[in-house]
């Protein structure tokens, strides 16, 4: 419904003060629709049936033109009249540079030598002139007095430019993610004043080693806060300088650091094996097709096979990979491309690896709150995280169905859950958080889970299988002990409809020695969501691959 406005040419105005309301009405049809394009106008004009009587009527179709064209007129006029006060502005701004008397700056050659230093390191050199080179985080230009915050991935830190430093032309043209080197002392910041690190590096000189652009180009108008996920995903080589997005990353190193210090700690040796395969691991509706010179192969579900393969020559093994899976889902915690943790160990029991995941998740984050980098980083993105303490509590399938049906959590029928069940995320999520502790959900019926897991002896109806769940972020960790029989395993892939030549090489480590083992995959990306408190695994991945998302 369009507003109605109100126009008196006696006692109206066309100015800001006016409103249209009667009581405060334009002076001019024209100006009403410029100020208001779209709304009915009525005029105050003389009675036809009292003509002592004056009001309010609507605007006739002629005189309504007549206004509709005076208001483009207006319109254009104040166009132009802006664009003569930007221009003003731009004059002025230019001829305020050419005041400046300071077109280059010039190093003092009688201070000390600069000693060149990464940002990580300005606590160890308090009151020490240093070279500090990095890309303008922060900028703060005013009368007199310039503070820019220096990021350079190690760290940032606060740097201030005064006197002619900061009247400098260069320095009234600086613009945010600029690179610079900056000399000058670190002192710690007066009682009061805060800044990162509690220190500050007062300049003596500074030149520009890259300007970064300014106006419709500039780093801002590019990346903006609470802009459209998938605007600041296509920007995501400049949206990763971001403070939470980077600490992220480190984060992310600190833990890939931690689980190698554990695996070697367990004497357990890497491999690298191939991300071009021509198995399925899990399931063909999720493999990746690709043409490998004539041949059809597919990008990697899981390292598994190739693990096991290792175990009678290097024993105890494990890799750090990327895995592909071509899952059409848009939930928060799946990719299409992560970075998966796979171990595989030899002559253990099923409890042995029940063992070695509470070690393993419970030792690794806490390396990493350790960690003086990715420590604090830890605290601040998830205050009062605490890693996870053996041992887990260990829940198996069938219990977790009564616990969700006497939960009143419904299956994906809408009906209580039964034995052979799959528990969706949902409903997994759901127990999770309201038990709101790591567990050990173990003892999978066959039917639902892989192909190659181990039955149990006492019930073969199901399999010694486990997945990890951790509150807020569901199943991190998926494993099982493998069928070690060489006749049981190809039973299961004639089951299962898979060509038995093609997987000659994996029934061989049955039929040359097999031996009871057990594996495992951990996803990164879901490890440091849990560890983080991040909405989405995506946030956890340096460039995050999903169903429509394969760029930049």
């Amino acid at each position: 419904m369009s507003q109605t406005v109100y126009v008196n040419e006696k006692t109206g105005v066309d100015a800001t003060e006016a409103t249209g309301t009667q009581e405060k009405p334009y002076a001019t049809p024209a100006f009403a629709l410029y100020t208001q394009p779209e709304a009915q106008v009525f005029v105050y004009k003389q009675s036809e049936e009292d003509k002592e009587k004056f009001e309010y009527v609507e605007i006739s179709a002629s005189a309504l033109k007549k206004a509709k064209k005076g208001a483009d007129g207006l319109k254009k006029k104040a166009e132009k009249q802006a664009k003569l006060e930007e221009q003003k502005k731009e004059q002025q701004a230019t001829a305020k540079l050419a005041e400046l008397d300071l077109s280059s700056i010039e190093e003092d050659k009688s201070l000390p030598q600069a000693k060149k230093i990464k940002l990580r390191d300005v606590q160890e050199n308090l009151d020490t002139r240093v070279l500090v080179q990095g890309w303008i985080h922060r900028l703060r230009v005013q009368k007199g007095l310039a503070f820019i915050t220096l990021r350079d991935g190690t760290g940032y830190l606060q740097c201030v430019l005064t006197g002619d430093l900061a009247k400098a032309k260069q320095t009234q043209e600086l613009t945010i993610e600029s690179t610079v080197s900056i000399k000058g002392v670190i002192s710690k910041l007066p009682e009061g004043k805060t800044a990162p690190g509690g220190v500050e590096l007062k300049s003596d000189f500074y030149r520009i080693i890259a300007l970064a652009p300014s106006g419709e180009d500039a780093f801002t108008n590019r990346i903006q806060e609470g802009a459209d996920p998938n605007l600041l995903l296509d920007q995501r080589h400049l949206a990763l300088r971001g403070e939470t997005l980077s600490a992220v990353m480190k984060v992310r190193a600190a833990y890939l650091a931690a689980i190698r210090r554990f695996y070697t700690e367990e004497g357990i040796t890497e491999v690298t094996p191939p991300c071009m395969v021509q198995n399925q691991v899990e399931g063909g509706s999720t493999l990746f097709k690709l043409n490998y010179y004539g041949e059809e192969a597919y990008l990697t579900q899981s390292s598994q096979l190739y693990l096991e393969t290792c175990l009678p020559a290097l024993g105890d093994v494990y890799c750090i990979q990327e895995s592909f899976r071509a899952e059409k889902s848009h939930t928060r915690r799946h990719l299409s491309e992560y970075t998966h943790i796979e171990a595989e160990l030899v002559f253990i029991t099923f409890d042995d690896l029940l063992n070695h995941l509470e070690r393993l998740l419970s030792k690794t984050i806490q390396y990493v709150l350790e960690d003086p980098i990715a420590g604090p980083i830890v605290k601040q993105l998830n205050p009062g995280f605490k890693a996870p303490s053996a041992p887990f509590r260990r829940m198996e399938y069938i219990d977790a169905l009564d616990w969700l049906n006497e939960h009143g959590i419904p299956n994906e029928d809408g009906e209580k859950f039964k034995f052979g069940d799959d528990i969706a995320e949902a409903a997994e999520r759901k127990m999770t958080d309201t038990i709101n502790e790591p567990i050990l959900l173990i003892r999978f019926p066959a039917e639902i889970k892989s192909f190659y897991m181990q039955r149990c002896e006492d019930d073969p109806r199901v399999t010694e299988s486990v997945d990890v769940l951790m509150p807020n972020v569901g199943e991190i960790t998926g494993g099982s002990m493998r069928i070690d029989k060489y006749d049981d395993l190809v039973a299961a892939i004639k089951r299962e409809g898979l060509d038995l030549d093609s997987y000659y090489w994996f029934t061989d480590v049955r039929k040359y020695g097999g031996s009871p083992h057990g594996g495992y995959g951990i996803g990164l990306e879901r490890m440091l969501a849990y560890m983080l408190d991040r909405f989405t695994v995506r946030d956890c991945s340096l460039y995050p691959r999903f169903t429509g998302r394969c760029k930049p």
